[in-house]
């Protein structure tokens, strides 16, 4: 990185912040159409340095232990586990994708999604107080639950759907949702179930991993934290394990960045650098597949042997009422049920142009019977279906082939 790149990385301070960048550039400028730039150009530009001569618009990644320290230690960088100027130009650009004109709003990079939640819950939390978490939610969170109540702090569930978390919601110190839900697709009212624990003196965080950035944005539908896997379709790629935490409360997000240097729970520069990279085609590929699982969905329809389908994006799927009110996007994952776990595992072995794998949000198409892991609440039969970016076409003729040769 050139002296002048590292100067404008090191004039970012984290998070979306002021306007700086190629964004902020364009809102300095006054162009208001610019300023509030398309969600395709903001993907491409988020986060991106002032340009530099003879540098590139990205920034190699920043490979340091540490960094030249004389005197006191004031600046940005001064040692890896705390800080990385390819961390905080990646920070920057979740933040504009999150929380776009919004100020006042920091972003921190995690190793992994479940270093972000880990982060909230942990940083938040007290031994004596209550945490409501979804009953249905990331097969992980029973893991956290446990945890969270051997420090002493008691751990309420209730469903996604209907806005069920409401109903156990007095005297809890955060609120925990998750919409759409892993992997049962219900989607809660976000403001609603915000204002309500608000009142009551509860944070909310909402995991933000299914829907991304472009599909909904809790922190302006009143959220206090977006958390995210970044692993899943942020980068959708399949290459990269990474999380982020985005929040608008100075003392809690200082909360966060400190559980995070205690417990190094750090990202790679080079995961960063690739994360970046990949956010450029964030909205080319969530259009795509989402426009695709509804095709997939669609076709699932008709087909007799499959139910419980769920997609929120279906305008007959319980969800879509709400869904539609809050998401701009409705993801890439449909969830359905075939009769027996035998006929689940013969159109598992059948797809071709579908992996059978676990995790969703890649380009390559992948699907899995989720009964095989344990820990979810659903019949042996359940399949997970995350749509990736094949042509539509071949993709429905796929599933539907597999469907027929399933049967026999």
């Amino acid at each position: 990185m050139s002296e002048s790149a590292t100067d404008d990385a090191h004039r970012v301070t984290g998070g979306a912040g002021p306007a700086t960048g190629a964004a902020g550039r364009m809102a300095r400028d006054g162009d208001q159409a610019a300023a509030v730039a398309g969600e395709g150009t903001r993907a491409v530009r988020a986060g991106l340095p002032e340009p530099a001569k003879y540098e590139p618009t990205l920034p190699g990644p920043v490979f340091a232990a540490h960094y030249h320290l004389p005197g006191e230690p004031t600046g940005p960088y001064t040692y890896g586990r705390d800080e990385n100027p390819t961390w905080t130009l990646l920070e920057r650009a979740v933040g504009e994708l999150e929380a776009p004109g919004q100020d006042g709003v920091e972003t921190l990079v995690f190793a992994s999604g479940m270093a972000a939640i880990s982060a909230v819950l942990f940083s938040q939390l007290r031994a004596g107080d209550v945490c409501v978490l979804p009953d249905d939610g990331y097969q992980a969170l029973p893991l956290v639950s446990a945890q969270l109540e051997a420090y002493g702090i008691e751990v309420r569930t209730a469903p996604t759907g209907g806005d069920a978390q409401l109903d156990v919601l007095d005297g809890a110190k955060l609120l925990w949702i998750e919409t759409p839900s892993n992997p049962g697709l219900d989607v809660c009212d976000i403001r609603r179930l915000a204002e309500a624990a608000h009142a009551r003196g509860a944070l909310v965080a909402v995991d933000n991993t299914l829907a991304t950035p472009l599909g909904q944005r809790p922190l302006e539908l009143g959220a206090d934290f977006a958390v995210a896997s970044g692993t899943k379709q942020l980068t959708g790629h399949g290459d990269i394990l990474l999380g982020y935490v985005v929040g608008r409360d100075r003392e809690a997000m200082a909360a966060v960045r400190r559980w995070r240097k205690i417990v190094g729970a750090i990202p790679g520069p080079m995961e960063a650098w690739l994360a970046h990279r990949s956010i450029a085609t964030l909205q080319m590929r969530v259009d795509r597949q989402s426009a695709t699982a509804l095709a997939v969905a669609e076709a699932l329809r008709e087909r007799p042997e499959v139910t419980g389908l769920r997609y929120p994006g279906l305008p007959g799927d319980p969800a879509h009422k709400i869904a539609a009110q809050q998401m701009r996007r409705f993801g890439c994952v449909v969830s359905f049920t075939l009769p027996t776990r035998a006929r689940a595992d013969r159109f598992l072995d059948a797809l071709r142009l579908v992996d059978d794998a676990t995790s969703f949000g890649g380009v390559r198409s992948t699907a899995e019977r989720r009964g095989r892991w344990g820990g979810d609440a659903v019949p042996e039969g359940f399949i997970r279906l995350s749509v990736g970016a094949e042509d539509p076409q071949d993709l429905v003729a796929d599933v539907l082939r597999a469907l027929d040769t399933s049967a026999a």
